[in-house]
């Protein structure tokens, strides 16, 4: 049976997480910390640790992979309207922007990237308080879709 003191530092763990809508790479600052100054303590703490870590690093590469694909493609498609509406010299109509010839399968994957990015970080949110939750009931929890950095 696993200690209220293990349980909370290892559901703050997991909460220390949300402090990257405050303060930048908080995800990553506060659950190293309250990681590695309570490992040796606790193996549920150790591993709740390290789920944690794992989570917001697998997060951060798949936020990358979706960012990579979303940005240049639109990048690229918003050139090639500017470039198409300059040789035409006319005005620019909202209408004319969003015709079947301007959207491409490229446009789409970068679309489909971008929701799958916007899923992904309200999927995060929602795991975390979950995964807290779980800690806090004594459970040991693994996120879905998880790469396992730190073993």
């Amino acid at each position: 049976m696993k200690t209220s003191n293990e349980r909370s530092i290892a559901a703050i763990t997991h909460l220390s997480s949300l402090s990257q809508y405050i303060i930048p790479f908080g995800n990553y600052i506060f659950p190293l910390l309250l990681w590695t100054t309570n490992k040796e303590k606790s193996n549920f703490v150790d591993h709740h640790g390290k789920q944690t870590l794992n989570f917001q690093l697998s997060i951060l590469l798949y936020s990358l992979l979706f960012i990579i694909i979303a940005v240049p493609t639109f990048l690229i498609w918003l050139f090639k309207i500017i470039q198409q509406l300059e040789l035409e010299h006319h005005s620019v109509e909202f209408h004319e922007v969003f015709t079947t010839q301007n959207i491409t399968g490229m446009v789409l994957v970068g679309f489909v990237a971008a929701v799958l990015l916007i899923a992904l970080k309200l999927a995060e949110f929602f795991l975390i308080l979950y995964a807290a939750y779980k800690a806090a009931d004594g459970e040991y929890y693994k996120y879905p879709l998880t790469i396992n950095f730190i073993k």
